[in-house]
């Protein structure tokens, strides 16, 4: 399901979290919620352990969800070429607070299917990096995106030295997306046993109707052979 989770801090103090999944899991919205929830009480804990008695709320830095998805739910189909949402809560009276929440959802397969990965914007090379399938696609792009070269040969020795990959993961988000993981399995096994029920259903209504055909076969014989008697 997942293929990179990685918890970051950005140059300004700000917290992101960047999650690439290869499907979305159930209940998107509320996940990035807790995501932001966990972030935001991180960053909390440890700024005001470092601050003390001088800690202010304006010590706070903005955060970050971004989620990526390598195939997007038929939702994220339904807004023509858009591949990028960006979110965060506002006031219907046009309050401005300076709130910190922010996330991010991409879906890697509209960015594809749209081409906009030929666009020469550094947000298009990034996503591009993303999409790559095979080193045919490597080379292709790096002329595009002289930079990428370096990453590709980083990438290439993280496959040879896997050790020196550094990753931060939260165990509670860890365990609510193995019991989301679970609840999918089980709707799926349902959906599953569903299908099966209505087939068995369907095979006994067959079995119905050849044995009517049987018995309706039978009684044509039956009443031929009088026939042919008489």
């Amino acid at each position: 399901m997942i293929i990179m989770d990685v918890i970051v801090e950005l140059e300004d103090g700000s917290i992101t979290n960047v999650e690439i999944q290869k499907c979305p899991y159930l209940f998107p919205g509320q996940r990035i919620s807790c995501y932001l929830s966990d972030l935001i009480l991180r960053q909390y804990s440890r700024v005001k352990g470092e601050r003390g008695k001088n800690f202010q709320y304006g010590n706070l830095k903005n955060v970050y969800t971004i989620v990526i998805y390598e195939k997007s739910d038929k939702l994220f189909h339904e807004f023509g070429e858009t591949y990028l949402h960006h979110g965060r809560m506002t006031y219907d009276t046009g309050l401005k607070l300076d709130l910190l929440q922010h996330n991010y959802i991409i879906a890697l397969d509209v960015f594809r299917k749209f081409a906009y990965y030929e666009d020469r914007s550094e947000l298009s090379g990034w996503l591009s990096l993303l999409v790559t399938e095979d080193a045919s696609e490597a080379d292709a792009l790096i002329p595009r995106y002289p930079w990428l070269r370096d990453i590709y040969e980083e990438i290439a020795s993280y496959r040879s030295k896997p050790d020196e990959v550094i990753t931060m993961y939260s165990e509670m988000l860890a365990d609510l997306d193995r019991n989301t993981m679970r609840y999918m399995i089980d709707v799926q096994q349902e959906q599953i046993d569903a299908q099966q029920e209505q087939i068995d259903a369907q095979q006994e209504q067959i079995a119905q109707k050849n044995q009517a055909l049987d018995e309706a076969q039978s009684e044509i014989i039956r009443l031929r052979k009088i026939l042919d008697e008489k």
